[in-house]
């Protein structure tokens, strides 16, 4: 299984001690978990993109440029490129770049988004919001596919034979699609025969076990002879005991979800809700290192997944507390479950 990272880039004042992470701090921070995740072996490290107060990345293939300067082996990702409003050219450019830069480490994860601000801000029509995702993937793909592009487009510019470049380090992008628990999108990625990960933050895992059981068997009945790539990503925190993990991740992981919650029309957040997730059949993979690493492989038993991917940095999580448990996840959790795995 690979084992690896994901943020949103953070950024925000901590609700008990009131430090506040600025942009330019959490970028600076960010690098340097970047750095330690690449020497400590983590396979992946992906950087979410928004367009609001709360992040620091709207431009994801920046950050992954400097990373890939500063890095060796771990492979940078997106998580995700909000392709509805991207323009899928300049998305493949932009990849292709990062892949020369790292020498063939660039990944693209494709989704939706979890939030619309990116819609009015580049001019889209939040009513058109499944159709451009699809043929903006189905755009992406076609340039993934060869230097020349021949595409009518509705959505998008038409372009009569034209070249893209630079082309990437490697003969394609990876190029994985990011789902929140629907349907449609499950089957769609199956039948491109595209990576697929599933984004789990709130509920019991097992409520998501059928997305997982929908992906392999669309993706077998449609006779794809590649190998089956399935992703989870939960919101993860590890230290050196469960009530230390729980108690530090708790203030800014609340003050997020409550704060977005009120956006939504959700619940707040309390603690007696947020030890319950942390428990079995929960969704956060909050405490030891032997707490989440049981956690992963319970919910390898139920997914079969091919690669998890660590949501750490909820909020103005302090730095000092995230490169600790990018520590353990790198020397504790991640040796022992390949160790498991393989035996």
């Amino acid at each position: 299984m690979e084992i690896g990272i994901c943020t949103f880039g953070d950024v925000g004042t901590h609700p008990i001690s009131k430090e506040t992470t600025t942009p330019h701090q959490r970028l600076l921070d960010l690098m340097e978990e970047i750095e330690l995740a690449d020497q400590l072996g983590l396979d992946v490290f992906a950087v979410g993109e928004h367009h609001r107060p709360d992040y620091a990345v709207s431009a994801p293939t920046i950050v992954l440029a400097a990373a890939a300067a500063r890095t060796k082996n771990i492979r940078l990702s997106s998580g995700v490129t909000v392709l509805s409003s991207e323009d899928p050219v300049r998305v493949f450019q932009q990849f292709s770049t990062v892949d020369l830069l790292s020498s063939g480490r660039a990944e693209i994860m494709a989704g939706r988004g979890s939030f619309i601000e990116s819609f009015p801000l580049f001019g889209q029509d939040l009513s058109d919001y499944d159709e451009l995702f699809g043929e903006k993937l189905e755009m992406l793909l076609e340039l993934n596919k060869a230097e020349k592009l021949t595409w009518k487009g509705t959505h998008t510019q038409t372009v009569s034979g034209r070249g893209v470049y630079p082309r990437p380090f490697n003969a394609k992008l990876p190029i994985w699609i990011a789902v929140g628990g629907t349907p449609q999108s499950v089957i769609r990625a199956a039948r491109l025969e595209l990576p697929m990960i599933l984004a789990i933050i709130g509920g019991e895992p097992a409520r998501f076990a059928p997305f997982a059981e929908l992906y392999r068997k669309t993706f077998t009945d449609a006779g794809h002879q590649s190998k089956l790539q399935l992703g989870i990503n939960s919101h993860t925190y590890i230290a050196d005991d469960s009530q230390q993990a729980r108690d530090e991740f708790y203030p800014t992981y609340a003050e997020v979800m409550t704060r977005i919650g009120r956006e939504r029309g959700w619940p707040g957040t309390n603690r007696a809700q947020f030890d319950a997730s942390t428990g079995t059949n929960g969704a956060l993979l909050v405490g030891s290192p032997q707490q989440v690493i049981d956690k992963i492989l319970f919910e390898h038993e139920l997914f079969g997944h091919t690669r998890f991917l660590a949501q750490m940095t909820i909020g103005a999580l302090p730095h000092a507390q995230a490169m600790r448990s990018i520590e353990l996840l790198g020397t504790k959790v991640a040796p022992a479950v390949r160790k498991h795995l393989k035996g």
